[in-house]
């Protein structure tokens, strides 16, 4: 019996070739492209799952209020792990990671520059799961001056991974003695180091302040459920512990402190929370956004839903083509039961091929879509593990669903009514159809607002005025690594043809350098009138190379030796401290450490700078105070000629005279800028392609339903070209049934994209208000794309002869 359905429907989807073409194609489209989008979101969930202890272990964070300044730290203080360990006995373990920075390790006679460094506690391999291939992992990090490489660097600098007992020379100053190799860390990691160095190697790390954040700091719980106790205790472990350099450096204690509206406290993140839940000041890496996971899914169901209706309306709109069929099996005795079983499996066939079509596509396209979001996504034996038993539900529903319209509806039809003709057939005749393309549509439409809305986002962001000009800035890295010959190498830059100007600091809007420090307007050192702003290190030279202005008073001078106590603070530190002419008044700042508040150092403001972007535009500019110092992080190189190389090529050849065998590393200032902006960027790009091809499929869909109204009404449209009917007439006529069902769909997408698209925007503190154009726009592309694809199947009906149509009558 089985063989028979399959043989019948192989015939019958042979015999409609062109339905087949169109139910597959766009199935199957839509199945490749929700495929490769849960391939995304699969990897964005399982960040940090490859740790066996995931669930028990947290991250311990800081949060700071002083005055109105709010700051959110994913570190905290040095002491903090091994006094939670002492204190907690439901804490196994705890480590602390540092980033380190970068640093030129030598290999032969080369340095090479690598970023990817950290200081750890021994208890690394304790608490996350990096699998050791040669060493002991108990002991690996336990003296100074050792260090554990990941597998491809040990290879990278050895050719091999069996190298426990060699040595690295690290900026040329120090020996590290390698005492461990691990496995390559997965790409799904919130941290993805090449190089852990022991933590007793840093000479900071047995810092006992407990008013200062430094390390990431994660403990690991002997069970998940101590967590909601751990955090319930937290408020007064850190106010015993910090309490005394509290009053020492504020002259209160926590109480007084968070009764004046300032607060001081730890909370926890959960390992697996960190990577789509967490933005903080001091993260390892650049996290993702839960809010792309959720975009991404919408947008695959989306897809999926719009694919599955195309295939369902396509299948109920053929199966009245075939009532007759079905009335002639009636009268042979076929029972209602295997006209159903029949109807499935046609529907069934139909989805398992296109699902095959589907998997060969995402295969062939995972590497450029790998491209395109800046993925590692292979499918292994893991993941096919979930993948086959997906596709063989989807094809089950889907079959199911598509399938079960034309089985049980037709197979109830009455023989003898059917063999007469009663039966209503044609595009006009279901209510179903007309609402599942109102569906499809109104997806479609809202994707284009979407797809509308976020291009304009990253356009705006794009071309914002920063308040400086990120353009034709060459950034030199490291400039610390020439040591005393920095200035020197400053100042042989600038003369340079084709420089205008340069600026020695590494505290620049589009780095990671940044810092913070306590400030007071008065001698009163009121905490509510606190300021807690970055305080940057700048030389006399980095307001004019950025191109920044100024409000009012003053830029730096090297001439002038009271600038040494000068600062410059931007419009938003200003308007904290509620100064309408700032200039000449003075500025507290608190030393920290032991001393007393009432020993900090008084400075004068000879500036304010307008206010410029020095973080996401997610969020509204903070304060900014920039005291005049010698920090040698970068060189910031404005310049201004067509012959970029000649001039690298110049700068190089200067590094190289003041420090031969190390690389000078260099990158552009607007393209920095890009990086930090580079998923939304994706985000934009891969909505504009699915929501692209999620129109496409929908209108398949559309040019198979005309088609098929079109071949109802072949009498109804030869009898009106007999009678003088118009061509244009008869294909408006044909066009409106559908183009109504567009306008319905407009209706409903409209207000349902503006609400959902306006809430993604209030993310950003600095966005463009979703302007009325934009849905004027997606409701008339709509239309145009509707009216496209109905057009070809009405002037081609309107065209036809009515001789051939009206040959029966």
């Amino acid at each position: 019996m089985i063989r028979n359905y399959l043989k019948t429907a192989y015939r019958s989807l042979s015999k409609n070739r062109g339905f087949t073409t169109l139910n597959i194609l766009g199935l199957s489209l839509g199945l490749a492209s929700c495929l490769l989008i849960i391939f995304y979101v699969v990897d964005e969930l399982s960040y940090d799952r490859y740790n066996t202890k995931a669930g028990r272990i947290y991250r311990v964070n800081e949060d700071l209020k002083l005055g109105e300044n709010n700051v959110l730290y994913a570190v905290a203080m040095p002491p903090l792990a091994k006094t939670l360990k002492s204190d907690f006995p439901y804490i196994e373990n705890t480590v602390r990671i540092k980033n380190a920075g970068s640093a030129h390790v030598k290999k032969g006679t080369a340095s090479i520059l690598e970023n990817r460094m950290a200081f750890a506690d021994p208890s690394l391999f304790d608490v996350f799961t990096l699998p050791m291939i040669t060493g002991d992992p108990k002991s690996a990090l336990a003296e100074p001056n050792s260090v554990v490489l990941t597998e491809s660097t040990a290879k990278k600098y050895f050719n091999s991974t069996n190298v426990v007992g060699k040595t690295l020379a690290f900026d040329n100053n120090g020996f590290f003695k390698i005492t461990g190799v691990i496995k390559d860390i997965p790409q799904q990691s919130h941290f993805n180091f090449d190089f852990f160095i022991s933590m007793s190697s840093f000479p900071d790390s047995k810092s006992n302040e407990w008013l200062r954040s430094d390390y990431n700091t994660y403990v690991l719980l002997k069970d998940a459920a101590d967590s909601k106790k751990m955090e319930a205790s937290l408020p007064a472990f850190l106010n015993k512990y910090s309490g005394d350099q509290m009053k020492s450096q504020l002259h209160m204690d926590m109480g007084a402190f968070e009764k004046s509206g300032s607060f001081f406290r730890l909370n926890l993140t959960p390992l697996t929370d960190i990577h789509l839940k967490s933005n903080r000041s001091g993260e390892l890496s650049a996290n993702g956004s839960v809010q792309y996971v959720y975009i991404f899914s919408a947008i695959a169901l989306f897809i999926l839903l719009i694919a599955c209706l195309n295939f369902m309306n396509l299948s109920t709109a053929r199966s009245a083509n075939r009532a007759r069929e079905v009335g002639v099996r009636k009268v042979l005795g076929s029972g209602k039961k295997h006209l159903i079983a029949q109807f499935l499996t046609e529907s069934t066939l139909l989805t398992f091929a296109a699902t095959v079509i589907a998997f060969v596509a995402t295969m062939a396209m995972l590497p450029a879509f790998n491209q395109l979001s800046g993925k590692q996504i292979t499918v292994d034996a893991h993941t096919l593990g979930w993948l086959i038993p997906a596709l063989l539900l989807i094809v089950m529903f889907v079959g199911a669903i598509a399938g079960s319209y034309p089985a049980f509806y037709l197979s109830a039809f009455q023989p003898i009514d059917v063999l007469k003709g009663k039966l209503a057939a044609g595009f006009k005749g279901s209510s179903l159809r007309s609402f599942l393309v109102v569906l499809q549509f109104s997806i479609s439409i809202f994707l284009i607002i979407s797809t509308i809305v976020i291009y304009n986002q990253l356009h705006f962001i794009q071309s914002k005025n920063l308040g400086y000009n990120r353009g034709q800035v060459l950034i030199v890295q490291n400039v610390f690594e020439l040591n005393k010959q920095a200035g020197v190498f400053k100042q042989e830059v600038k003369k340079l043809p084709g420089v205008v100007d340069a600026t020695l600091t590494g505290f620049l809007p589009t780095s990671n350098w940044k810092s913070t420090a306590i400030y007071f307007k008065d001698a009163g050192f009121d905490q509510k009138k606190a300021l807690f702003p970055q305080s940057w290190e700048v030389d006399e030279d980095y307001i004019s190379t950025l191109e920044m202005k100024m409000a009012a008073g003053r830029n730096f001078s090297a001439d002038m030796l009271t600038d040494s106590s000068g600062v410059i603070i931007n419009e938003a530190a200003a308007k904290f401290l509620g100064l309408k002419d700032p200039i000449n008044k003075p500025l507290y700042k608190s030393n920290g450490g032991e001393q007393n508040v009432a020993n900090s150092k008084q400075l004068h403001i000879i500036g304010v700078v307008k206010d410029f972007n020095f973080s996401s535009l997610r969020d509204v500019v903070g304060p900014v105070v920039l005291t005049l110092a010698h920090n040698t992080g970068a060189l910031s190189i404005r310049v201004r000629t067509t012959n970029i190389p000649a001039l690298l090529a110049q700068i190089n050849a200067g590094w190289k005279e003041l420090s031969p065998g190390i690389q000078m590393n260099y990158s552009f200032m607007d393209q920095d800028f890009d990086a930090s902006y580079r998923a939304e960027q994706r985000t934009g790009t891969i909505s504009l392609i699915f929501s692209s091809l999620a129109i496409i499929i929908a209108c398949l869909g559309l040019f198979g339903l005309a088609a098929y109204a079109a071949e109802q009404r072949a009498k109804e449209i030869g009898v009106r070209k007999i009678l003088g009917a118009r061509i244009t007439a008869i294909a408006g006529m044909l066009s409106f049934d559908f183009i109504k069902l567009v306008l319905v769909a407009i209706l409903i997408a409209l207000p349902a994209g503006w609400y959902l698209m306006n809430k993604w925007l209030q993310s950003f503190a600095y966005r463009q208000e979703i302007k009325w154009w934009v849905l004027v726009l997606a409701g008339f592309t709509a239309i145009f794309i509707a009216l496209i694809t109905v057009s070809f199947q009405s002037i081609k009906a309107a065209l036809s002869n009515p001789v051939e149509s009206l040959r029966s009558e």
